[in-house]
């Protein structure tokens, strides 16, 4: 932000998101296991409560896509006849992938309009006299 304390760090609520998103990469390459993806889990619920709220639907919806279970919450087609064999980790991860990249439009846009409301002109200069 322009013009803010040099001293105050401003860390945006999106690179959070941002990391979320890096470290669930990380995750679908090394193949991690349960308690990876448990504690990886509980971190984004964590940070979707601490950014929204603790009864943000973005909560609830995150846990439908560690199920694989968000389709239709997450705007992702679903497939007619699906074959019985589907990879459902797959679909999970690519679930919380789309989810976090919609909770990262949305801050982004936002952060947007919050910086342009703090770096604008200042309306609070009394009137002038002509």
């Amino acid at each position: 932000m322009a013009d803010s304390n040099p001293s105050f760090v401003f860390v945006k609520r999106a690179d959070y998101v941002r990391e979320k998103l890096r470290q669930l990469e990380e995750l679908r390459q090394s193949h991690a296991n349960e308690k990876r993806w448990e504690i990886y889990d509980t971190e984004v619920e964590n940070l979707l409560a601490q950014t929204f709220g603790a009864t943000h639907s973005y909560i609830e919806t995150y846990k439908y896509a560690m199920l694989g279970e968000a389709e239709a919450l997450v705007n992702m087609p679903e497939a007619g006849q699906e074959a019985p064999s589907q990879d459902l980790p797959q679909k999970a991860i690519q679930q919380r992938r789309q989810l976090l990249q919609a909770i990262l439009g949305e801050l982004e846009e936002l952060e947007k309009v919050e910086e342009e409301a703090l770096t604008g002109e200042d309306h609070e200069d009394p009137p002038s006299f002509t």
